[in-house]
């Protein structure tokens, strides 16, 4: 039977490349899109919903799929005040699990980040850890948080800070523990994709292992 996929946050770098693998997988006949964006792309498969996504609650009827892939997110950089910040990493996941949980949704798939602690002092790794706290506790059939270390990849806008890490994680490589190197979002994208069509034995998802899930899914076409 075909499936039916939910993207968040399809705009941004890993959900961009998600959504144009989702727009070539067979198994796939229909993909909603949540978000205050359009990705501009013209497809029989996509079905946009453009709203504000702070009332994502308020469109519960048009929330339906077999699976959700939530790859929403922003940085400090980008969205400087707190309260803001939290809405779009803490709220939009978390309302997106609850609203999945409540119409049936049996899978659902995450972006979170390495480091994520809900009793960490620092308020960027408290909100992510909380995130993936409340997400979890909707006790969903098959839910996976992903825990990439700094995700790499083309993106729009400068990130001078991200340059500098890259740069340095490419020269110390070497010494740096696998879960801990930089990641591609082309690999998290074939992750997410490998871990909606097969069982994965853990719920929260280290960076290493998110490139090995990915890495058995080439394998296997």
């Amino acid at each position: 039977m075909k499936k039916t996929a939910i993207v968040i946050g399809a705009t941004g770098l890993t959900g961009s490349i998600l959504l144009k693998k989702l727009l070539k997988d067979p198994a796939y006949e229909k993909i909603k899109l949540f978000s205050r964006s359009t990705a501009d792309i013209n497809s029989p498969k996509i079905e946009e919903h453009l709203i504000d996504m702070f009332q994502l609650e308020n469109h519960s009827e048009a929330f339906t799929a077999n699976v959700v892939f939530c790859c929403i997110g922003t940085t400090k950089s980008k969205t400087p005040d707190k309260e803001t910040y939290k809405k779009i990493d803490y709220g939009i996941p978390v309302t997106a699990a609850k609203l999945a949980k409540q119409n049936g949704i049996k899978t659902f798939i995450a972006i979170s980040a390495m480091g994520a602690d809900e009793n960490s002092s620092i308020f960027y790794n408290k909100t992510k850890g909380e995130m993936q706290r409340d997400v979890l506790n909707q006790h969903i059939e098959n839910i996976y948080i992903l825990q990439p270390s700094l995700i790499v990849g083309d993106r729009e806008e400068n990130r001078f800070g991200e340059k500098v890490a890259t740069f340095f994680m490419k020269t110390f490589g070497f010494l740096i523990p696998k879960k801990y190197k930089m990641i591609k979002a082309e690999t998290i994208a074939e992750a997410m994709l490998a871990l909606a069509k097969k069982e994965f034995p853990k719920q929260q998802i280290t960076s290493d292992e998110i490139k090995q899930i990915a890495q058995n899914a080439g394998n296997r076409t």
